[in-house]
């Protein structure tokens, strides 16, 4: 075996060449150990006990070994060109599948940080004490309240208030009521908006029900608070000149089905059958309060 040592200088330049680009990886000495073949090498270096180096005598090779020698260095250059292409190609896979997996999660938390698409802002970092300062010359802004519950849901959700007048930087509570209609236990999860969507950078919670999972048990009926305020420098902005009324939306949704399995946007709840939908219509009307209303104020 040939070991660690020095190389002459070849003249001729295809070798001077192959050992050049050898060197910018391994010594070249390996390089040309591992790349030329035994046959050319028994016959190429000769050894000076001397000395004790190892000296290329170009003139030793024919034609054929000097192609041969070609074709290894293309074939050697081909394979790292490939393993490269190769490496490129998975890491950009990897990161759009990355990319893929946290868009959802990274755009809630932009979301939720900047206001942007609607989304109030729930960064407590930002409810400081010079926010919670009413603005007293400004006029009041009303904040109306709405909702709204996924068709396999059954679910009854309303706000208690309809609206309330608040000044930037006051505090606010407002309650929604949930009624779980039917005769099991639900998970349920909201979700929310603000509309215009430019003034939800603006709207501050402070405390919410949104994305947390609420389980209701059957014929179980709650209130759920929602805690915000409006940051002050709603005022001082131009684009929310125009902007009196700010509604505040929330839509239920339906987490989790009977088997604890979780609801997907690609599943679709299991079709009930003709009874368990006349039943359930039952159990609405009876249990709604409307019906009981009217049933207090009929006459004996």
């Amino acid at each position: 075996m040939i070991g660690r040592s020095l190389i002459a200088k070849p003249t001729h330049p295809l070798v001077r060449a192959f050992v050049g680009s050898s060197s910018r990886f391994i010594p070249c000495t390996l390089a040309l150990r591992r790349v030329i073949p035994r046959s050319i090498l028994s016959r190429g270096y000769s050894v000076d006990s001397e000395a004790t180096k190892r000296t290329f005598d170009i003139s030793k090779l024919t034609r054929s070994e000097i192609q041969q020698l070609r074709e290894l260095k293309r074939a050697r250059e081909r394979k790292y060109k490939d393993r490269t292409v190769a490496f490129y190609f998975s890491s950009v896979a990897i990161l759009f599948l990355g990319l893929a997996y946290a868009a959802v999660p990274l755009y809630r938390a932009i979301c939720a940080r900047t206001g942007f698409g609607g989304i109030p802002i729930t960064d407590r970092r930002k409810f400081t004490d010079d926010k919670l300062i009413p603005v007293d010359t400004e006029k009041r802004i009303r904040i109306s309240f709405t909702s709204e519950v996924s068709q396999i849901l059954p679910w009854k959700f309303v706000p208690q208030q309809r609206e309330v007048f608040v000044l930037p930087g006051e505090t606010a509570l407002a309650f929604y009521k949930a009624k779980n209609y039917s005769d099991k236990d639900i998970i349920g999860m909201a979700t929310y908006s603000i509309a215009p969507g430019e003034a939800a950078q603006y709207f501050n919670k402070i405390q919410c029900f949104c994305f947390e999972e609420q389980k209701l048990a059957a014929g179980e009926e709650i209130d759920m608070p929602v805690f915000f305020f409006i940051d002050p420098d709603f005022a001082s902005d131009p684009a929310m000149r125009n902007i009196d009324d700010i509604i505040l939306h929330y839509t239920f949704f339906k987490a989790h089905y009977g088997d604890g399995t979780a609801v997907s946007d690609s599943k679709k709840e299991p079709e009930m059958t003709s009874d368990e939908k006349a039943a359930s219509l039952v159990n609405a009307a009876i249990l709604s309060p409307e019906v009981i209303n009217a049933r207090k104020d009929k006459p004996n």
